[in-house]
């Protein structure tokens, strides 16, 4: 019941609420958001919904359903990209500052939906790593699929195995919520 309401939620958010991307690195944030939807969902996911807004309050990149026959997660996620250099990649990119202002946000949410009221709630980031050829390849939009790279960029992984530059780092439980 609480997936088909999500699916409903999801296609009147889309429907209702489009936002316009002027600048550049909005138009890239967008397509890493896109990705990064595409993959939690494909992770078992459900798009409840996409850049909540909440005036004053803050924005939620990405607002998803976990759900198994036992229990019901709704997931907040914050959706990060920047470029590989020596001062800190994607992931540490959200700060106590912007913990604060997601669980915010969250908060808001859950005021405004109550049917989530009895989900347990968890913060996940989902963190992209790029080089600067990888960012234009997004930016100019030059690639409808998202699972295909444009250039040679590549990096690895812990086991030192070559994965694609699109491979998000998900992390679940990123980051917890205190006095929830």
């Amino acid at each position: 019941m609480l997936v088909q309401k999500a699916n409903v939620m999801a296609k009147q958010k889309a429907h209702n609420h489009s936002l316009a991307l002027n600048s550049p690195k909005q138009r890239q944030g967008s397509r890493f958001e896109a990705h990064a939807c595409q993959f939690l969902m494909s992770q078992g996911l459900v798009l409840i919904a996409k850049n909540w807004q909440q005036p004053k309050m803050g924005e939620l990149d990405l607002v998803m359903l976990e759900t198994n026959q036992a229990w019901s997660t709704l997931v907040f996620v914050e959706v990060r990209q920047r470029l590989r250099s020596g001062f800190g990649d994607a992931a540490l990119s959200v700060t106590k500052a912007k913990q604060r202002k997601i669980i915010k946000a969250a908060k808001c949410f859950l005021q405004q939906h109550p049917e989530y009221a009895n989900c347990d709630c968890r913060f996940d980031v989902v963190a992209y790593n790029t080089t600067r050829s990888l960012a234009y390849t997004v930016e100019t939009g030059m690639d409808g699929d998202h699972s295909k790279v444009h250039g040679n960029d590549s990096n690895s992984n812990k086991a030192g195995e070559s994965v694609s530059p699109y491979q998000p780092e998900w992390l679940t439980g990123a980051f917890m919520a205190s006095a929830w």
